[in-house]
């Protein structure tokens, strides 16, 4: 057992933080999601050729990672197997239990434009393998083999739609998160109506920087150099998607600073001791005013791209750590401080345990070993793979 620091007065159920480590990584996995997915659809709806290097494997990567943005929660839980319950008798006032029908929406949309966007692949290996192969292949693409032009046009059409469709669904998805805190009337760090976009824009951030990482990582172990227009783009749209959110971030703080209302003792508080490190140093120091310049130079300045992608692929390490930090900051945060708000408590996350750092890391690295068997299954990184047909 951890031993808690506490500072002035508290109530009993207020020492402990029964949201942990888990319930940070909760929002930040979703978070990669709508980001990636946002990524594939820049490619897939609005036509930006430039990123088609990445278009497949940020797909994959959002259905990865969408694959393990329940499981925080289900270790989480005492009893994981009463999650069903909001399915076999759904509430469609709860907020918790609409994460369930949001997510298995998004889950069944994406998994249908893989298929799309993979059906030519499916085919080729289907006519290509032999045996079993063959038979596993012929499955995976539903028996249907028609791969002519009409086929990939009425595919490619689909895919737009469901892509389309996805935009909303995945702002949903992670905005809705932000609302799960945001609604939270009792809880003055957490209510604020700007905590779903917040939640959104960060998620947007954190997506695309994880793909920038994941290429560059992809592209070292085939030994191949990376796309320079493509990281080009990326870098762009990380740089302004990251100055909204940062902008936001700012102005929820500066709201509460100009309102001064009773809570801001405790917040301001809470702010200059238990999250100076975690909030001021990590999150907006370090990992958010490094990247704002870097990208800033990388984006506008000329520059040999060797220096370029270095300097933006530290920029993406830190703007992952900066929203990472972000999810600490409001949900362990906002647990610290007293209903009272006249105390505060700590919080430490274990190293072993069901929702220890430990299987925090497990649980993380789970959606990469996932891309590396979906990348078995169906390469990803084939320049000579048929593709469905773009407009």
């Amino acid at each position: 057992m951890t031993e808690l620091m506490t500072q002035g007065f508290l109530f009993p159920n207020e020492i402990e933080v029964h949201w942990s480590l888990m319930i940070v990584l909760y929002p930040y996995i979703t978070g990669l999601v709508a980001g990636a997915f946002i990524v594939s659809s820049l490619y897939h709806v609005f036509g930006r050729t430039e990123l088609k290097p990445v278009a497949r494997f940020s797909l994959v990567a959002a259905f990865s990672f969408l694959l393990f943005a329940c499981t925080p929660l289900l270790f989480h839980l005492g009893h994981p197997e009463r999650a069903f319950n909001i399915m076999f008798t759904p509430k469609f006032t709860s907020a918790m239990s609409g994460f369930g029908y949001i997510y298995s929406f998004y889950l069944l949309l994406v998994l249908c434009e893989i298929w799309f966007v993979f059906r030519p692949t499916i085919i080729a290996k289907a006519r290509e393998g032999h045996g079993l192969a063959k038979a596993f292949y012929w499955v995976l693409a539903l028996g249907s083999m028609d791969d002519s032009a009409e086929a990939r046009a009425l595919d490619h059409r689909v895919t737009t739609v469901l892509a389309a469709i996805g935009i909303p669904s995945a702002c949903v998805l992670h905005g809705y998160v932000g609302f799960l805190f945001g609604s939270l009337k009792s809880n003055p760090w957490w209510s604020t109506p700007l905590m779903p976009v917040i939640f959104l824009m960060s998620a947007i951030v954190s997506g695309i920087a994880i793909l920038i990482v994941g290429y560059f990582i992809v592209m070292k172990v085939r030994g191949t150099e990376p796309d320079e227009a493509c990281l080009k783009s990326l870098y762009a749209y990380l740089w302004g998607f990251f100055i909204i959110d940062l902008t936001l971030e700012l102005l929820e703080l500066l709201t509460m600073v100009y309102e001064g209302e009773e809570s801001w003792s405790i917040i301001a508080w809470l702010l200059s001791d238990k999250l100076w490190f975690s909030y001021t140093t990590v999150q907006m120091l370090i990992c958010s005013g490094i990247p704002l310049v870097l990208l800033g130079l990388v984006t506008l300045k000329k520059m040999d791209p060797l220096l370029r992608n270095r300097l933006g692929l530290i920029s993406s390490a830190l703007i992952l750590l900066q929203v990472f930090a972000m999810r600490w900051n409001v949900v362990i945060g906002g647990q610290l401080f007293s209903k009272s708000l006249r105390g505060l408590t700590s919080y430490a996350p274990s190293f072993l345990g069901r929702e220890g750092i430990l299987m925090a890391a497990i649980l993380f690295t789970m959606p990469f070993v996932v891309m590396y068997v979906f990348n078995m299954i169906l390469p990803l990184w084939h320049d000579d793979q048929p593709e469905t047909n773009q407009a």
